[in-house]
């Protein structure tokens, strides 16, 4: 089965936007994984709103998701009662809702791992008690 790889914000903005630190890592990445990169909706706002100080940034992530490069198969609405406990789980480190729909996200996509920057991707668990596979600096 083809490895899955579902997209953080980290990377995704790091990868459109050349003065961040992560820039050159993050392109590297992208160019050895085979797309489309999965993601959600709330990954792609947090993007869009980060990407604002970025000339051309909003405008080339709205690409990539017109290419397919970037892909968006899941939806929120479908699983509101599954993020919801991961986010009273994980209140204390806070979790994001979009780690926990990325959290969500591999643990119905088997053989997938979640590219980044984000080091409580190491304390999260799925599955209740699996390590979550990770690319990650």
């Amino acid at each position: 089965m083809k490895q899955r790889v579902v997209i953080d914000t980290g990377p995704l903005v790091s990868a459109l936007d050349r003065r961040d630190q992560w820039h050159s890592w993050s392109v590297a990445q992208l160019d050895l994984i085979q797309p489309p990169l999965l993601t959600c909706e709330a990954v792609i706002s947090e993007a869009h709103f980060l990407l604002g100080r970025v000339f051309g940034g909003r405008d080339a992530l709205l690409g990539l998701l017109t290419e397919g490069f970037v892909r968006i198969p899941w939806q929120l609405s479908e699983e509101l009662v599954s993020v919801n406990v991961l986010l009273k789980q994980y209140e204390s480190v806070p979790m994001s809702l979009a780690d926990a729909c990325l959290v969500r996200m591999v643990e119905q996509y088997s053989e997938s791992q979640i590219l980044t920057l984000d080091s409580d991707f190491q304390i999260y668990r799925m599955n209740r008690d699996q390590v979550i596979p990770v690319i990650m600096p």
